[in-house]
């Protein structure tokens, strides 16, 4: 039985069109991976296939009835955000201010979804359970929305998109921002579902060596072009064979370089922390954190979803105002001693799961590198010749000098990313923060933006700290290591 069928389809405006018509079947049984690079036209196919995206001469066909309830779709933008997004700012989510008594839980909203999902039955609440316990929602339920980070936002979306028991499922790079232990969760929950319930699946991949076992075939997309469904063994006995960019990004050659003269302006302390401690209501974040970071260092740092990484760094790019009761100092300066958010921030390049949830308006991407360089979330001010120059050459960097002109919510999520990559560097700041900076990037994007990372750092005046839940991913110039534990 046949469960989707594409037919010679054509999107129906121009500007939603592949480079050639698209013919795609999906029989019973059947669990399909979705690969290509940044850019080649994934998400574009996945509009034709959810009908977001009408097609002509024929519609989609479903094997199936109500596609609103038995064919959903988890999308990159919808696993950062939540039901509230339109009003969404980066700091919202540490600001106590943003928080009261109408602000949702996770409990709260989980169960809306569920009763919106179809009838109160036994064996529905059985299904819920099933998925609290798997992912290990039951310490989350009583906790804001707004509070969670983004692995557990994908948890919560994708709890919630699983309660309606649909005939297929399609997630677009579900395992980014989930730590080692969670990914092998969700594997293991999507492999049981497609038993137990009789799930399709279609995932919708940047990173090739996360294809589970449970997928059965391929479809490769290259420059807007849908490829033939193939064998998943078959197709990883190909790549293999052609060199694929499957291979670990551990395996990529590390050639040694001298770094340059140590520089001594200024304060040797980057960031001092002492004792400090983050409550939200009865939840106890950090606890007596003691951390120093000395200028021309480069710190990895990890710890499981929910351990306060991301808490951490809000902490030091100024946007959390807890900060002010804590005894930090940033730059050889102590917080709340007279110096602005702007004298920190000037001296930060930052990128972040946040960050990107909070760039919704549809400007160039010129005009998003160049508001790196006003430490804004939006550009305000008209940037100059020299200051455009600047934003050409970092866009270039990146590999997507030609998009600098292309208005950022008509990129893939892939080249988003890359877009706030080169803002994160515009500026050439003396502090980098990457956080979790190859979400949604394919496997030779990630091996550039390590490279481009690794060169920055040769300069022993720039200070690093990198999150990542990959080892691979880490830069080979990572000196230091600091792990959280949850609380």
């Amino acid at each position: 039985m046949t469960t989707i069928k594409i037919s010679n389809a054509r999107a129906r405006k121009p500007e939603w069109s592949m480079a050639e018509p698209v013919d795609f079947t999906m029989e019973e049984g059947e669990h399909i991976a979705i690969i290509g690079r940044n850019g080649s036209g994934k998400s574009m196919f996945v509009d034709i296939l959810t009908g977001r995206h009408p097609a002509f001469p024929n519609m989609v066909e479903y094997g199936f009835d109500e596609p609103y309830n038995n064919l959903k779709h988890i999308t990159f933008r919808d696993t950062y955000g939540g039901d509230n997004d339109r009003t969404y700012f980066l700091q919202q989510r540490w600001n106590q201010m943003e928080i009261d008594e109408e602000t949702p839980t996770v409990g709260s909203k989980l169960e809306e979804a569920y009763k919106m999902a179809g009838e109160d039955t036994p064996e529905r609440r059985a299904l819920q359970q099933h998925i609290y316990e798997l992912f290990q929602l039951e310490p989350l339920l009583d906790k804001y929305i707004i509070l969670l980070s983004s692995g557990e936002l994908r948890k919560y979306k994708l709890a919630s998109s699983l309660f309606t028991n649909p005939k297929v499922l399609i997630m677009e790079n579900p395992f980014i921002g989930l730590d080692a232990k969670t990914r092998d969760q969700l594997k293991e929950l999507m492999r049981t579902l497609t038993e137990e319930q009789g799930l399709q699946i279609i995932l919708v991949l940047a990173k090739t060596d996360e294809i589970p076992e449970f997928i059965t075939h391929i479809i490769e997309v290259r420059e807007m072009k849908v490829k033939d469904k193939v064998l998943r063994e078959e197709w990883l006995t190909r790549a293999a064979k052609e060199h694929s960019i499957i291979h670990s990004l551990a395996d990529t050659p590390h050639p040694e370089k001298k770094r340059g003269p140590k520089d001594s302006s200024s304060t040797t302390e980057v960031i001092h922390f002492n004792k400090v401690t983050i409550r939200y209501g009865a939840r106890t974040i950090l606890k007596d954190l003691d951390w120093i970071v000395k200028r021309g260092e480069h710190w990895a740092l990890s710890g499981d979803n929910g351990s306060g990484k991301s808490t951490l760094l809000s902490l030091v790019c100024a946007d959390n105002p807890q900060s002010y009761a804590c005894d930090i100092s940033l730059f050889g300066h102590k917080r709340g001693s007279g110096e602005s958010i702007w004298d920190i921030k000037r001296q930060i390049g930052y990128v972040s799961p946040e960050m990107h949830r909070s760039y919704k308006q549809n400007i160039p991407a010129i005009q998003i590198v160049a508001s790196g360089l006003k430490d804004t979330v939006g550009l305000y001010v008209k940037p100059n010749d020299v200051e455009k120059a600047q934003c050409r050459k970092w866009l270039t960097n990146f590999g997507i000098g030609h998009l600098a002109e292309r208005k950022f919510l008509e990129m893939s999520s892939g080249e988003q990313r890359l877009v706030l990559l080169a803002r994160a560097f515009v500026k050439e700041p003396n502090l980098l923060i990457l956080d979790e900076p190859l979400h949604g990037l394919d496997d030779a994007n990630r091996r550039m933006v390590k490279e481009h990372v690794d060169d920055y750092c040769q300069d022993s005046s720039k200070t690093l700290i990198y999150v990542t839940h990959y080892q691979e991913e880490l830069p080979y110039c990572i000196d230091h290591s600091i792990y959280l534990e949850r609380h």
